[in-house]
């Protein structure tokens, strides 16, 4: 063998020693990653038992085509020239290799004394295929290449895995050798070639470990791409491009004897579709899984699970974007490939391409993986090759490497190498975004759209309220990718006109937490909202508020938490909004195609529907405003159920069925004016409705596209719909976004538009503007600087409180009030007794009253703090609004009293903290 070169091994050799030297001090970051590895309990979303954690690993400068593992090291193989070191750019750190590399399994880094090159003069040299004997002692290698190391091979060779010396296997093929599989008897090549030894064996043959071609016969009309052996050893499973096995139709995909070659089962063409291919294969104890390309629209480029035992398919995928490759690691299948469509799988829609993926050998369910690449080089094809290696000996974790032409691994650059450990799981999920409202009196509601952790779909979230360490609900809830689904929790028992605020964090299995959310705060409410009400009355399966002011996240407030998210950065916190109440927002949109809303869930069509919304434009270029849509990440190729409007300003409201039908208003509403918009389809045909009356409908159009989709607003194709804009996004703002599986009545329309202008229950929180309290053991003194306050019957303590009031506001009526305290810190602060509240109907002032002076009081209860208070809380007391209306514009004055034993002690106006003080809120609405 040729001596081995300094720079590269040696280099590996002392950085090995320097990690172990490193890793043996006590305390280290090492040490503890060691200790942690050495022990890892199980902490992903099961069945998933592998991290999408990027490990360190070395690198190449090209396409890695080839894996596999002996002894714990695993073996590279592909187009490339040089490696580098994890975290070194391209052109630096480079050691000159020759399309081959053998690394520490473990640890990704090379191992000493494997200086392996394939080379081909004149010819660009490929290592296409790796295989390793059962005993693990030898490694056969094919592909493109005229010699290693200098010495004459002819497109395959075979190696000790220990040494990496030269084995005698004298084969020479003469076209490329794209797949190898080896048993204890023979080795099988699948490639290009068409003989071997001068004898014909088309794409597929067998010869001895010494070299000696086998009878066997597998002859194909075209290319072999991937080669397995069954458990048993019984049968080989051959894939490829090839429609004709052996003179039989079987395309793609065969099983053969392993002794003879003879057909054990054929998958004549249609199985797998014309324009597919498969390209790798892998095996486990029960089925064998197939990794399949194609080309072209409609072709087949998902994964096939077969059962051993009959040859039959188990499962299939039909995602769009070919598979590579596959790998079985504790029963799950692990795939390389750039699917970018899985809409027919019940997943995402065409967008985005996603290059790794798991599923059950048993179901073909994406599971919570998604460790990812890019394209990268080449092709833009992404990862080429999945490996297992397990049961190594330098670790007791498992791994999955992956090569292939990429050059970024979750978003950080690496070059056609990484691998993902079993253990230990270090990646915390993202930030949750969080929204509030509150529409019910005493209530609040925090809502989220559920965070993203690559290896654990299924998270654990904890709501914090104001300050608390304590968290105030706690849900699990799963997540993908593209479906982020919003979970949420109803806060009860809150003081009206109270501003809480709520953070949410995000815990994987592990332990791993994601930082608190930014904090959502919310007032809540006194009693209703008259347009919310409205809406919610008539069941949306979805209603945005758009009362966000950053961020991705349209919170639904529908109670169904089918949220939205926000594309192309669409302003939030658009004010004024259509509807007014405390916080109201809205959105807007630039009129790009780009920027838009859609629902983070997938609809099935509905047959009967009503679209509502408020928007607001000047645009001459039209838009479209809401609709139905295939797609979520870009523009649709099916689309209907939707308002657009045209150039002038007229809208129209159309749906497709056996054609494009659809009705246009008949006047403008570009005018700079917020107008309230409802389209439905129903038994009654098309029926479109602005501010609340309807301006245009036929009654004979009540069919639409069936296609499963999503709502979205902003923006989507028009192409082909009648007037079609100049402009498929609409460029103006939308606020009180609904969306209904059914049809509203015109007399719903209507009330949902004048409701809009009903006022909306407000709060309005007043605070003291004197207040003192008397005590009877000192029936001289004056209180009336004290930043505390205390009732008590016996010996009795009496405070007095003064509020200056306002009148209602036109058109409202007093509604509700409460006295709102606040206990002091102290562990006598709390009390076992109900305390009263009454009026002051004698003088007092804060400076000059005492127990000897006291003020007379009235009989008459307005309200009382119930039994039980303790220190550091806050309590209300609700008063009877009746008695207090008379004195709106003027001065109250309260008494709080007790008949018992056991003092009660709040804060006074004196301290510093708003919040602490005694507040009196008092509800106005409409009558």
């Amino acid at each position: 063998m040729r001596p081995i070169r300094g720079g590269l091994w040696r280099r590996a050799v002392v950085y090995c020693g320097v990690l172990a030297l490193f890793a043996a001090l006590p305390g280290t970051a090492a040490a503890q990653s060691e200790a942690q590895a050495a022990d890892v309990a199980p902490a992903l979303t099961p069945p998933v038992g592998i991290t999408a954690d990027e490990l360190p690993t070395w690198q190449t400068n090209g396409i890695v085509w080839a894996l596999t593992e002996a002894g714990g090291t695993v073996f590279v193989g592909g187009t490339f020239s040089t490696v580098r070191p994890p975290g070194a750019a391209a052109g630096t750190q480079e050691e000159q290799v020759a399309n081959f590399v053998a690394l520490d399994a473990a640890s990704g880094e090379p191992v000493a004394g494997c200086d392996l090159r394939f080379t081909a003069g004149s010819v660009a040299a490929a290592v296409r295929s790796l295989a390793v004997s059962p005993d693990g002692a030898t490694l056969y290698v094919g592909g493109t290449f005229g010699s290693v190391n200098g010495v004459g091979a002819s497109n395959v060779a075979a190696f000790d895995t220990t040494t990496c010396e030269r084995r005698s296997f004298p084969v020479a093929v003469p076209a490329t050798v794209r797949a190898l599989a080896a048993t204890d008897e023979r080795v099988y090549l699948g490639g290009d070639f068409t003989t071997i030894a001068g004898q014909q064996r088309q794409r597929f043959a067998a010869v001895t470990t010494a070299g000696a071609l086998e009878a066997w016969r597998a002859d194909a009309d075209e290319p072999g791409r991937a080669i397995e052996v069954t458990p048993d050893g019984g049968d080989v499973i051959l894939g490829g491009d090839f429609f004709r096995l052996n003179g039989r139709d079987s395309h793609a995909l065969a099983v053969v004897d392993a002794v003879t070659g003879a057909a054990t089962r054929d998958y004549p063409l249609g199985f797998i579709e014309q324009r597919s291919v498969v390209k790798g294969l892998t095996v486990d104890d029960t089925g064998f899984y197939t990794a399949n390309e194609g080309t072209g629209g409609g072709a087949f480029d998902g994964r096939i699970a077969l059962e051993l035992a009959t040859f039959d398919q188990r499962w299939r995928d039909t995602c769009l974007g070919a598979t590579q490759d596959v790998t079985v690691h504790q029963g799950v299948l692990y795939s390389g490939h750039h699917a970018h469509d899985c809409s027919t799988m019940g997943s995402f829609p065409d967008g985005p391409r996603f290059h790794l993926f798991a599923q059950s050998v048993d179901d073909p369910t994406l599971l919570g993986w998604f460790p990812d690449t890019n394209d990268g080089l080449g092709e833009a094809i992404g990862p080429r090759v999945i490996l297992t290696a397990e049961d190594l000996p330098q670790d007791d974790r498992d791994f999955i490497w992956v090569g292939g032409g990429f050059t970024t691994v979750n978003g950080s650059p690496q070059w056609g190498l990484t691998r993902f450990a079993s253990g230990p799981d270090t990646g915390a999920p993202e930030r949750p975004e969080v929204s509030a409202h509150s529409l019910a009196a005493g209530e609040a509601t925090v809502a989220w759209r559920s965070s993203l952790d690559l290896d654990d779909s299924l998270l654990t979230y904890r709501v914090y309220r104001d300050s608390g360490t304590t968290p105030v609900h706690t849900v699990q809830g799963s997540s993908y990718p593209w479906e982020r689904p919003q979970l949420s929790f109803t806060d009860s028992g809150l003081t009206p006109g109270q501003t809480y605020s709520y953070r949410v964090t995000a815990s994987d299995a592990a332990g791993n937490t994601s930082a608190q959310s930014l904090p959502a705060t919310v007032t809540a409410a006194a009693g209703s909202q008259p347009y919310a009400d409205a809406v919610l009355a008539d069941d949306p399966v979805l209603y945005w508020r758009h009362d966000e002011t950053a961020g991705f996240y349209a919170s639904d407030v529908s109670g169904n938490d089918n949220s939205g998210v926000h594309r192309g950065n669409p302003s939030r916190g658009v004010t004024p909004a259509a509807v007014p109440y405390p916080g109201a927002r809205g959105v807007g949109y630039t009129g790009g195609i780009t920027t838009y809303t859609y629902s983070d869930t997938a609809f099935d069509s509905p047959a009967r529907f009503s679209v509502e919304t408020w928007f607001r434009t000047e645009s001459t270029q039209g838009g479209r405003i809401i609709g139905f849509s295939r797609n979520i990440w870009r523009t649709s190729t099916d689309y209907d159920k939707h308002v657009y409007m045209r150039n002038n300003g007229q809208l129209v409201f159309g749906t497709q069925g056996s054609g494009r039908q659809f009705v246009t208003s008949p006047r403008s509403y570009n005018d700079g004016r917020w107008h309230h918009l409802v389209a439905t389809q129903g038994t009654n045909g098309l029926r479109l409705y602005v501010d609340g009356q309807l301006v245009v409908s036929n009654a004979n159009i009540t069919t639409n596209r069936n296609y499963r989709g999503y709502w979205r607003t902003g923006a989507d194709n028009l192409s082909g719909w009648n007037n079609r804009p100049s402009s498929d996004g609409f460029q103006g703002q939308l606020d009180e976004t609904a969306v209904y599986h059914h049809t509203l009545s015109a007399a719903r329309v209507t009330a949902h538009h004048n409701a809009a202008a009903a006022p909306v229950d407000t709060v309005t929180v007043l605070q003291p503007t004197a207040d003192t309290y008397v005590n009877q053991g000192a029936p001289s003194a004056t209180h009336g600087s004290s930043t505390s306050l205390a009732v008590r019957g016996t010996s009795g303590y009496e405070t007095y409180l003064r509020y200056e009031l306002p009148q209602a506001p036109p058109g409202t009526v007093l509604k509700a009030a409460a006295l709102r305290v606040r206990t002091t810190s102290q562990d006598y602060a709390g009390s076992e007794d109900a305390h009263t509240v009454v009026p002051v109907t004698g003088s007092w002032s804060e400076a000059a009253t005492s127990w000897s002076t006291r003020p007379t009081l009235g009989t008459t209860v307005l309200g009382t703090i119930a039994a039980g208070t303790v220190p550091n809380g806050h309590y209300s007391a609700p008063l009877t609004a009746a008695a207090v209306r008379p004195s709106l514009g003027g001065t109250l004055d309260l008494a709080v009293t007790s008949t018992g034993t056991d003092n009660l002690w709040f804060w006074s106006r004196e301290v510093a903290a708003v919040d602490n003080r005694p507040q009196l809120h008092l509800t106005f609405g409409a009558p």
